[in-house]
């Protein structure tokens, strides 16, 4: 994807912000949705060596393994001559470290799954988004605006997790603010490739996350199908892995990019 040349900065931020903001008012538009109250009971219960719910709790340590394997690349001599700048790693660092933060609250989550654990695994799930969603725009605006735009979008990601527990303790759970925060990075960095030239290649390798990303999630909506399907495997622990080998796949493709 070698982006809209032809545009002016001011024309391709208007046709990156005006979905953002379009999508903002459509979640604001739509009813509550509230966290539904079967959430926790996954597919796959069984305690294996002592260890409760131990597929969907052990499969965690990928989560972990991805992001120490991203950080390892970042601290190589390989991994600092594959930015153009230095501080292009910033982001990059801070989405392995949420990656690895991602593994320890999931599990934590899936030993005793309730609300308030959930709101740590969200939190962490959340970093790791902004954070990867803010290494494309350092890549493919600028890094000044990029890095302006983190604490920001920090702020924004998790203040949406914020929301979610505060409503669920008031008994009106709304889970609007998380998703609008889900939604960004799928829906705006295909749009930030069309519309800004690369300076790297392995574009394909940035829609190969997005893609397994949203693999993911289908398995976790279809838990119980998959389980009944395979038997060994449900659909919840199956996004664990896809999850994760979405988070690998960042590093793959910081591995094999070139500067153009």
């Amino acid at each position: 994807m070698n982006g809209l040349p032809h545009s002016t900065p001011r024309a391709k931020a208007l046709m990156l912000w005006l979905p953002a903001a379009a999508l903002a008012g459509l979640a604001c538009a739509l009813p509550r949705i509230p966290q539904p109250q079967h959430y926790h009971e996954f597919a796959d219960q069984r305690t294996i060596f002592w260890v409760p719910n131990f597929l969907n709790t052990s499969s965690n340590i990928l989560f972990v393994l991805a992001g120490l394997a991203g950080l390892r690349f970042l601290h190589s001599e390989t991994g600092r001559d594959s930015f153009l700048k230095p501080r292009e790693a910033l982001p990059y660092a801070l989405f392995f470290f949420a990656v690895i933060l991602t593994g320890f609250a999931s599990g934590y989550y899936h030993l005793a799954p309730d609300n308030d654990r959930l709101m740590w695994d969200r939190a962490a799930i959340t970093l790791a988004l902004v954070s990867w969603f803010d290494a494309i725009l350092c890549e493919r605006v600028t890094l000044t605006t990029g890095l302006r735009l983190l604490p920001l979008m920090f702020t924004a990601g998790l203040g949406s997790v914020a929301y979610w527990g505060l409503s669920e303790l008031h008994g009106r759970g709304d889970l609007r603010a998380y998703g609008l925060i889900q939604c960004y990075p799928i829906l705006l960095i295909p749009l930030l490739l069309r519309l800004y030239p690369p300076r790297y290649t392995g574009d394909k390798d940035i829609l190969t996350v997005i893609g397994l990303y949203l693999i993911a999630l289908l398995c976790d909506f279809n838990d119980r199908r998959i389980a009944t399907l395979i038997e060994m495997i449900s659909g919840h622990t199956t996004k664990h892995l896809l999850a994760a080998l979405s988070a690998y796949w960042v590093v793959i493709r910081l591995k094999q990019r070139r500067i153009l």
